[in-house]
């Protein structure tokens, strides 16, 4: 018998005790940043400041984790914290990283509501570092209009318009000051020489119009404006963000331009239907419409007076509810909302049965004739 060969017993590895355990690699700087900006997108604040403040713990001065730092303070109502954060990054602090980011100047700007002066300031620093970057990129030859290019003169704008804004708050005492209005001009002059149809550039510069009671002249800012991205997709950039398409609609209504402010009030409730201010605004405008009815024998568009009166008391039903549901800091807005539906109840309307509205708001989406018109081209009348 040949000799049995012995098997050989696989080498194990030797066990290395649970104390001498490597410890588990530590997370990099980017996938942190990443993942704090994952968590304030789906606003849970908390808990984007905790993974914030491991960054800094590890490198104090990274610019990025302060911004996210100071967006999740304002967020979460701090406004102290927050403005103490954006200003460390700025000069003359040591740890301000040079050139210092625009952003924490728009930042500050936008929360210095009882500084309107030291908010100016920080607009036009913004502004300037801005330019910086965007000649920057322009110096870099690159073969057309880059999406940064487009950011970068979207945040100019807006920064002017900012300028603007507070120049024409009648809280503030610099709308009477005998430069407020050639200021609002030239700020508005430069924006537009940014970026030529900038839709949010000509709505304030038809809201400037309109304060030197020149309505027909702000039409024409209005509908240049309106024009270039009516017909877009709703995420495409060059949509206005709901608050300036709210804005939008409340110089439509200024100016009695109805339909449009329909359509507008659409793609915003489309894309929040929880939105207080739309479903306000659209009752608003269908108030507005039933009283233009009543004074042109009854009709408007080939709806009655009542229909029309109907669907206002509707809407401002839902804000009312929405108003007092989410906790709604626009007391005014809702006291205007209380005081329309009052208005319809003394001329006898009622609101619709529980569910009905509702339907009735679906079924009712306000339509631009002019969508299937066989050029395609033509517009709603903005008179």
């Amino acid at each position: 018998m040949g000799r049995t060969k012995t098997k050989k017993q696989a080498a194990s590895k030797p066990t290395i005790p649970s104390s001498v355990q490597p410890a588990p690699a530590t997370p990099s700087i980017p996938s942190l940043l990443e993942k704090a900006q994952s968590l304030i997108v789906q606003c849970d604040y908390e808990l984007a400041a905790r993974f914030i403040q491991r960054i800094l713990d590890q490198q104090p001065s990274n610019a990025e984790a302060k911004e996210m730092l100071g967006v999740v303070q304002l967020e979460m109502g701090d406004i102290d914290a927050a403005k103490q954060t954006f200003s460390s990054l700025l000069p003359p602090n040591s740890a301000a990283p040079s050139p210092p980011p625009p952003s924490a100047h728009l930042y500050l700007a936008q929360i210095s509501d009882d500084e309107p002066k030291v908010a100016l300031q920080h607009y036009q620093s913004a502004v300037e570092l801005l330019y910086v970057q965007l000649k920057g990129k322009e110096r870099a030859g690159q073969n057309g209009t880059s999406d940064d290019e487009i950011e970068l003169k979207s945040n100019i704008v807006r920064a002017l318009i900012g300028q603007v804004e507070i120049w024409m708050d009648p809280s503030y005492d610099l709308c009477f000051e005998p430069q407020a209005e050639k200021t609002c001009e030239d700020l508005l002059e430069t924006a537009l020489e940014v970026d030529p149809d900038n839709s949010e550039a000509l709505q304030s510069l038809a809201s400037v119009r309109m304060s030197q009671q020149r309505p027909e002249d702000a039409k024409v800012c209005l509908e240049k404006g309106w024009i270039s991205w009516k017909d877009l997709d709703s995420d495409d950039p060059k949509v206005p963000p709901i608050p300036a398409r709210l804005g939008l609609v409340r110089l439509f209504l200024e100016l009695s331009i109805y339909s449009p402010a329909l359509l507008v009030l659409h793609g915003v409730m489309t894309a929040d239907d929880e939105e207080v201010e739309a479903w306000y605004l659209e009752g608003w405008c269908y108030f507005l419409m039933a009283e233009q009815a009543k004074e042109n024998g009854g009709t408007l568009d080939d709806l009655s007076w009542e229909e029309l009166a109907k669907d206002a008391r509707d809407r401002l039903e839902t804000c009312q509810l929405l108003h007092i549901h989410q906790e709604h800091p626009d007391k005014p807005l809702l006291e205007h909302t209380q005081e329309l539906i009052a208005n319809l109840e003394g001329m006898g309307i009622k609101p619709s049965p529980p569910g009905e509205g509702e339907d009735e708001a679906d079924d009712g989406e306000w339509v631009d004739d002019d969508a299937d018109s066989e050029d395609g081209d033509e517009d709603v009348e903005m008179s």
